[in-house]
């Protein structure tokens, strides 16, 4: 039984065929890939996984510089022909982001980037928090995200992917807590819908990887908190199926890593001519007839047509 409300009967707590990178359909074959937070946890496995599914060039980026040169090596040990640039890289600091893609980017393009770096913050509840430590933590979440953003889209292909790791508590209370963490992560995903909204080409996913026994997860209090557990395996192989054509038709909207790819499919057309997995004004009627944009200048502002 699902932990959670589901679109999906079937909930997945681990990999399986139809997301497995090992798939012709979901080949990454000549692909160059990004991934921040790349050293460990669901950033590691998510390049891992990328390699399997044949990317040419994955860049890791990430604070520390020894998780992410074991992890350079490792995937360099089994796939021997995928090329792997790690460097050291506090995404808070612009010119340190900007100098690691240009590095590792040269007069290339980048396809794929998976923005998987982020910090808890304090995990008191609005009555209790430091306001300072408060602040600092949706200062950090937001400032690399936009650093990330910026270079990315300096750099990115013709029919680029963003695939940005969030959490379920950027559209649910359930844990007074992370007040600050979950302000954060509906911030950020503000800032790449609205890039994805000023860029049409550029495909954005945003997604809830799953209760995952990691660094971050047990900073919040571990699995075991949770009461049940995902292996990394899931989020890893559900970004590579996102990355693919065949997961084209989710662009923009919140998933979660637990959902069956193979009913989501086959709910494509009712997905793409609704607002489905969206984060909305419930009630609010956005697809009435009447609703139209009305363009001012260079500005473009809603308005209604009487």
């Amino acid at each position: 039984m699902a932990p959670f409300p589901s679109p999906t009967s079937t909930w997945h707590t681990k990999t399986y065929p139809s997301i497995s990178p090992t798939r012709p359909e979901l080949s990454a074959k000549g692909k160059t890939v990004v991934v921040t937070g790349g050293g460990t946890g669901i950033g590691a496995a998510t390049a891992r996984h990328f390699a399997e599914a044949g990317a040419s060039r994955i860049a890791l980026l990430g604070r520390r510089e020894q998780p992410l040169l074991d992890t350079k090596a490792s995937i360099e040990q089994q796939y021997a022909d995928v090329e792997v640039f790690a460097a050291s890289t506090d995404i808070t600091k612009k010119s340190e982001v900007d100098a690691a893609f240009a590095k590792f980017v040269g007069g290339g393009k980048i396809h794929v980037l998976v923005s998987n770096a982020a910090v808890i913050g304090p995990q008191e509840s609005v009555e209790k928090v430091d306001a300072d430590a408060f602040l600092e933590a949706i200062q950090q979440n937001l400032r690399g995200s936009l650093a990330v953003a910026q270079a990315f889209l300096r750099h990115a292909s013709t029919d680029p992917v963003v695939i940005e790791t969030s959490s379920f508590l950027a559209h649910l209370n359930i844990a007074p807590g992370f007040v600050s963490y979950s302000v954060a992560k509906l911030a950020v995903f503000r800032l790449w819908d609205s890039l994805a909204y000023a860029n049409q080409e550029l495909s954005v996913f945003h997604v809830q990887p799953g209760v995952v026994d990691s660094a971050m997860s047990q900073e919040a209090g571990g699995v075991k908190a949770m009461g049940f557990e995902d292996d990394v395996s899931l989020p890893a192989s559900f970004n590579v199926w996102l990355a693919s054509p065949e997961a084209r038709f989710l662009k923009g909207r919140f998933l979660w890593s637990n959902w069956d790819a193979d009913e989501l499919k086959a709910q494509a057309k009712e997905i793409e001519g609704s607002r489905q997995l969206s984060i909305d004004l419930v009630g609010w009627p956005f697809g009435d007839a009447n609703w139209k944009l009305q363009t001012t200048g260079t500005a473009t502002t809603p308005g209604w047509s009487g």
